[in-house]
């Protein structure tokens, strides 16, 4: 026991100084962090962020944040620049460098490589003396009071502070773009998160059968729909094509229970009146809502006011919607 309340001391005093770390970044927001900003909107170019260590892996997470979010990013390993990988920048591309020291060889090496091609160099740098800092156009500072590494030596709170700024850099960006939903949705078109952004209704219905009686039909006849639907209701339709109820499975376990003698039913002695409709239009996302705090498994679907189909929960559950 006395080893798992050291263990929780370390783990609680690691995140109390990695979160003073980020809250002290609220006095780096300066004028060279909005021109950075301002530069990277107006670019007809891309950003090119590079570092080396562990500001490489931050880079990469930055850049992959950055493409998501409608800024137009590659990442250069410092290191693989001056064996190649600089041929990838182009004249109008902008450079983030991160570094903590803003003093490595790969950095110093690197710098005057960029300066001599014309590029626009931001420094998003630990150290607001160093070398990288002093030859940057603008200085993102991510200066931290100490590692939370216990030895003040492996990158921790550093890292986080990069991270942190990164997403930062990534919403103005998003906000100045006006970086929408429907955005988001194109440059996520797979998983669950793009999913939920792009699917309708009508995704659903026109892959799925679309069981219907009439309101006359028989109870043989309603079961047979439900079965060879296989979405566990079927709509009622009334004689102009519109929805005048809708028939589940639990319909007919509760007609079991209510009736002693089913010969003589129709579908309208068993139907829910008023059922559940949405629009083929909407959002898939918006439907699993609605089909969840009304605690109901069917959804029937409308176009124009007129019967398109039926969406089950479990339609959206394989899709990752819920």
């Amino acid at each position: 026991m006395e080893n798992f309340r050291e263990i929780k001391e370390n783990g609680i005093k690691t995140l109390q100084i990695e979160a003073e770390s980020i809250k002290n970044l609220i006095n780096f927001v300066n004028n060279d962090f909005a021109e950075a900003v301002n530069h990277i909107l107006k670019s007809d170019g891309r950003l090119v962020i590079t570092g080396i260590g562990k500001s490489a892996i931050i880079a990469n997470k930055i850049v992959a944040t950055l493409n998501s979010t409608g800024t137009p990013s590659l990442f250069m390993h410092a290191a693989d620049a001056i064996h190649g990988d600089l041929g990838m920048i182009q004249s109008k591309d902008i450079v983030l460098c991160i570094s903590k020291s803003g003093e490595t060889p790969e950095i110093k090496n690197l710098v005057p490589l960029l300066k001599k091609g014309g590029n626009l160099l931001i420094g998003m740098v630990g150290n607001i003396n160093s070398y990288l800092a002093k030859q940057s156009n603008f200085v993102i500072n991510t200066t931290v009071e100490k590692e939370a590494c216990p030895n003040n030596l492996a990158p921790t709170s550093s890292t986080t502070a990069q991270l942190v700024m990164g997403d930062a850099l990534a919403v103005c960006l998003l906000n100045a773009r006006k970086f929408s939903s429907d955005d988001f949705a194109r440059y996520h078109p797979g998983g669950a998160l793009g999913k939920q952004l792009y699917l309708t209704l009508k995704d659903f219905i026109f892959t799925n059968p679309k069981p219907q009686v009439k309101s006359e039909d028989n109870l043989k006849s309603v079961i047979m729909e439900i079965t060879k639907g296989r979405l566990g209701a079927t709509a009622v339709i009334d004689d102009s094509g519109k929805i005048a109820g809708m028939i589940t499975d639990g319909d007919v376990r509760r007609m079991l229970e209510k009736y002693d003698t089913i010969k003589e039913l129709k579908a309208r002695d068993i139907m829910s009146i008023n059922p559940t409709t949405l629009d083929s239009r909407c959002m898939a996302i918006e439907a699993a809502t609605v089909m969840n705090d009304r605690k109901i498994t069917q959804i029937l679907v409308t176009e124009n006011g007129d019967y398109a189909g039926i969406v089950h929960f479990h339609d959206l559950n394989k899709e990752g919607i819920s």
